[in-house]
This record gives structure tokens, sequence and C-alpha cells, in this order.
């Protein structure tokens, strides 16, 4: 019985094994064809290809002979290949792969640049259009009109009656003066009365009807918002009193709150536009009239005020407007699509696409953006191409391997082979051969500072020298990286 158990057994596990055996040579042919499809996307393989040195992808301007850590950093150097030898600042990708990384170019154009800076604004009287009404002279309020602040009046609208027991004495005096028919008295008596504080309306009727007027109707002076009515019935009131404040309507301004990163662009005079809910479909035309002095702590604001005409009345304090201040160039400047600016936080780059597949990162000064346009005013030419779409991919891929844009502050012109790159450093070990710097930064070369290791280019460039010194280093760039071509002492020391 166990025997049968066991050739059972047995059985089963030659059939398995068959199985299998025979799987994979079915499958053999279909492995080899995948293989043969990815070997022929792939790279040769390392053994087979000449190594031309190891780098740090960190900092890619040093080559080293040898593998091995980096000094700069704790991490393997990787070797570049002489297959694969090219434009140490710009990267490369196959043109066959661009549509399936979907990417797109856009030409570097040149034209006038024109922009429209879109913010909020809320109406607000204008408060040079004020007229105030005081009394003239001592007196006692006999009537008020039915008015209250927030009415809008019409212009000459009747406030109140005053009785002004001063004005019937002199005006007793005035009309005997013209019954003597002394002209020269007649005069000084009326300059008296108006001296008094009576109105040259009301001197003219007492002239003309020959009656004492010891009543005067206090009136508006311009049409507009009644802001103010100090007088009631029965009351006194001293001379230069004010009895009521008026806010004229004729025009209003337009309070905007501009980012203070957009407040240079805002010059007086300049043409604004502004659209109100309460009156789909207008289009309000005005100016900038003034730019106050002081920026809002809380919103980093700066305030502007635009004035708009309003001859109906019908734009009132309080509403809100959508306002487009309009901000246009006379001089041509090139410009970029918006989507091709990749903003670092400390600068700005685009990716410019150059010939056979090659890809560099180029830092650039912005200007100002509108429509999905940006103005470049340094950094790029005009018919140059730049990457539109995928560019975030491209900049990710240069900075694994170690491509740096180029600062603005050197012109790309200034930087040839063999020129003298310096900077300032501190001597951490020297011999014959090589020196141990903590340097600063190389600015020609957009290099940071870091300590790293040069070669000497000659020996007695150590003469004098030891660790610890402060020194002036120039370096050159050569194809195994830099060297020092000068070493001195500079003048302050530990």
């Amino acid at each position: 019985m166990i025997f049968k158990v066991w050739k059972g057994t047995l059985v089963v596990g030659i059939s398995i094994a068959l199985g299998v055996a025979g799987g994979y040579w079915l499958a053999q042919p279909r492995m080899s064809g995948v293989a043969g499809v990815v070997q022929d996307q792939e790279p040769k393989a390392s053994a087979d290809r000449k190594v031309l040195y190891w780098y740090d992808p960190m900092y890619p301007q040093q080559k080293f002979d040898k593998p091995g850590k980096s000094p700069f950093m704790d991490m393997q150097m990787i070797p570049q290949y002489a297959d694969t030898k090219g434009d140490s600042a710009a990267i490369r990708i196959d043109p066959s792969l661009t549509q399936n990384l979907g990417m797109r170019l856009a030409s570097v154009s040149r034209g006038l640049f024109a922009s429209t800076l879109n913010v909020v604004g809320v109406l607000a009287f204008n408060e040079r259009d004020v007229a105030v009404i005081q009394a003239r002279t001592a007196g006692f309020v006999e009537r008020v009109y039915a008015h209250a602040p927030g009415d809008v009046l019409k212009a000459n609208a009747a406030l109140a009656d005053m009785l002004v027991p001063d004005w019937a004495a002199a005006q007793e005096e005035f009309l005997a003066l013209k019954r003597s028919g002394d002209a020269g008295l007649l005069t000084a008596a009326r300059q008296r009365l108006r001296l008094t504080g009576m109105p040259t309306s009301l001197i003219a009727q007492v002239e003309r009807s020959g009656k004492v007027q010891p009543n005067l109707t206090l009136t508006t002076p311009i049409g507009g918002v009644l802001q103010e009515l100090s007088v009631r019935e029965g009351m006194t009131v001293a001379a230069g009193e004010t009895l009521a404040r008026v806010n004229g309507l004729s025009s209003v301004w337009l309070a905007v709150a501009v980012p203070e990163s957009e407040a240079g662009s805002i010059v007086i005079g300049q043409a604004a536009e502004a659209r109100l809910s309460a009156f789909p479909g207008v289009v309000l035309k005005g100016v900038v009239s003034a730019i106050l002095p002081e920026t809002s702590s809380d919103s980093r604001t700066l305030r502007v005020r635009v004035e708009l005409p309003n001859p109906d009345g019908r734009l009132r304090p309080g509403l809100t407007a959508q306002v487009s201040l309009n901000r246009s160039t006379e001089q041509s400047v090139l410009w970029v699509p918006s989507e091709a600016v990749i903003r670092t936080g400390r600068r700005a780059l685009v990716m410019l696409s150059e010939d056979a597949g090659r890809y560099r990162p180029v830092e650039v000064q912005l200007g100002q953006d509108n429509d999905g346009k940006t103005a470049i005013l340094k950094g790029l030419e005009e018919g140059q191409k730049v990457v539109t779409s995928g560019q975030f991919l491209l900049d990710s891929e240069a900075s694994l391997k170690g491509v740096v844009a180029s600062s603005l502050d050197v012109s790309p012109s200034t930087v040839t082979v063999g020129a003298l790159h310096e900077a300032d450093g501190q001597i951490v070990e020297i011999n014959d051969k090589e020196v141990t710097l903590a340097h600063g930064p190389f600015k020609t070369l957009g290099m940071p500072g870091m300590t790293m290791t040069f070669p000497l280019a000659t020996p007695a460039l150590m003469k004098g020298l030891k660790t610890g010194d402060k020194v002036r280093i120039a370096v050159s760039q050569t194809d195994d990286g830099l060297r020092v071509e000068r070493l001195e002492r500079s003048g302050s020391q530990p």
C-alpha cells in the first residue's frame, strides 16, 4: 500500500516537472522577442562603453578619473560615457520621444505689449465736491424744511428760514440814506450791509422794494447728498456755525486696491474702465486721479483713486466695481507664453530648445504679465524657441544631471574656455599637487560656495601658503574640470 502511494506521488512530480519544462520551452521565443525590443531601446551595457570620467550630478563641472564617493555630497559619483558626450550645460532628448512626452514649443516674439490689471474698487464721494452752509450772522431759526441727512437735493434747495434782528436796523439806515439822495453815503451803507453777511440778492431786494427784509432762507449752493443738517425750528445760531453739509454727485471717486507688486506700473492719468453689477453691460471710463502715499499693512495693497463722471447721478457711493487698469508701453518688447516660465521662488527660468533635441535652462528677467503672455526684459533673443509644455519634466532632468542655468549677472559671451573665474576662500589642506578650499561662490560659473579639492596648475602656487590661510583663488575650466591658475593670500588673515 505504501509502495503504491509513493509510486503515485512520483508520477505526479514527474508530470509537474515536464509541464514546467514544456511551458518554459514554449515561452522562450516570446521572451526573447520582448527582450530584443527592450535591448533596442536601452543603451549598451556599461561594461561595453568607454567611460570618460566620473562626476557628481550636483556639481558636474568637476571631473574625476576614477569612481568613488563625491567629496561634495554623500553620494556615489556617476560615469560620463564617450557615446553620450555633449554639451554639459544642456540635456538631450531623442526627438522621436518629444511627442510622447507631450512637449510643445513657442517662439520668442517681439511687439508692443499692452497689459491690463484687473482689481476691485468701491465707489465713494468726491471729497473735493463739498459745500458747507454756515450762518453768516447770529439769528433764530423760524422754519426748517422737510429734509433729512441722506436726501438727494437739487441746487438752491431751501433748507431753513432764519430771522436776523441785526439786519433790520442796518436796512432801516440804508433806506433812509437812499431817500436823502446822497449817492456816496448810499454806497457806504450798501457796503456795511454786505459786511454784516447779508447776501447781495437780499440787498438788491431791499433796495428795490424799499422794505425791511430781516429774514434769510438758507439754500444749497450745489446739488448732491445732504450729509449733515444741524438746524431745528426755534433754535438760536451763532455767526460762523455750521448748519448743513452737502456732497456733490456730479463725479464720484472709485477707491481701488492695487497689490503692492503692481504698484510700480500705476501712474497718474492712466486710463481705467469700471463695470458695476448694478448696471450690467455698462462700461464706465475714468482716469487715475491720485495714488495715495500709504500701503495697507494688512492686505499689502496700495490705494489708488479713479475719478468717474456721474452726470445723471446714478452712481452712488458704496457700490462695488470690477476695475481694469490699462497699462501699455510704447516700446517693443520680447514676450513668451506665460506657461513657459518656471518660477523657482529665487529666479525665473525657461527651457530653451536648441538643435538636435538639446534643451538648456536659461534664467530670464520678467516684465509684465497679461492675457497669457509675459514680457522678457533680459535673457532671451527674438526667434528662439522655448518649451511651453513639459518644461518641468526637462527641468527635473536637468537638475538630476547637474545642468544649472547661468546667472543673468554674467554675459554668456564673457564665459569662454580658458577664462579665469575668481572667488575668495580658505585653505583646508594643501600640497604640491592639489589644494582643498572652503571657497565662496564663483559668480561667473554660477557655482555656489562649498568645500572641494582643486588640482594646482604648478607646484609653485603653494609656496608661502599653509592650512588656514585666507586666499583669493582664480581657476580655469579645462576638459578635466577646474584647475587653480592663481592662488594668493588675501589682505585679512586670521
